[in-house]
């Protein structure tokens, strides 16, 4: 799984949170030997969301980028450094500088706040890195979905594709395909217990290398 590839730069965003972004980073992270930048943390708990993906995709640890900044709260960003009584800076998320295919993983979903006047989205803009948007499988993602695809393409923000995460349902890919013209590079099951082995054998039997090298063309 962890053989030389072609660079591969892009955000991994949700409609939502608690969504399966660190999962799905996970995912890519192994499968690419991708770097992986969490610029901003809101709530610690058990383990940070850099010490999941390091935790999950067993990748050198070299590869997992400082936080530009923690807090303690799992709140939105804005009120989260106020609670720190800290202040988001915008040059402290300038993108790192890597060598090599990198996953920036955002906070919460697109217009969350990261300061009293400025959204995610905005960062994201900021950044000009194409998105791959994760969506939950389940009721209500239509209405989150598009509403997420459609405030990134007013922001003339590239959608490279959509990944579906959750228990398999009968019609929510279909149409969330046809009505945002965008692909599906993987519906990603519903795992309980997660084990490298299965993250190597998903990314396999999803052919993710190759839908890469397709939407990157």
């Amino acid at each position: 799984m962890n053989k030389k590839q072609k660079k591969f730069q892009f955000i991994l965003c949700g409609t939502d949170t608690d969504i399966g972004k660190t999962l799905i980073s996970s995912f890519f992270v192994r499968g690419l030997s991708a770097f992986y930048w969490k610029p901003i943390q809101s709530g610690i708990g058990i383990e940070t969301d850099s010490e999941a993906v390091y935790r999950l995709s067993k990748i050198n640890k070299k590869k997992i980028l400082k936080e530009a900044y923690i807090f303690n709260e799992p709140v939105s960003p804005h009120w989260a450094a106020e609670i720190d009584q800290k202040i988001i800076k915008r040059e402290s998320l300038t993108l790192p500088e890597v060598n090599g295919s990198l996953i920036v993983e955002t906070a919460g979903g697109l217009m969350v706040p990261l300061t009293r006047d400025f959204l995610q989205i905005d960062q994201i803009k900021n950044w000009d890195l194409p998105v791959i948007l994760v969506c939950r499988s389940s009721l209500g993602t239509l209405n989150h979905t598009l509403l997420s695809i459609e405030a990134l393409k007013k922001r003339k923000i590239k959608i490279l594709a959509l990944i579906i995460n959750g228990k398999k349902h009968l019609d929510n890919p279909k149409t969330l395909s046809e009505f945002s013209g965008l692909p599906i590079i993987a519906e990603f099951p519903y795992l309980k217990n997660i084990e490298i082995n299965e993250l190597d054998i998903l990314w396999e039997e999803l052919n993710i290398k190759e839908k890469l090298n397709t939407i990157f063309q």
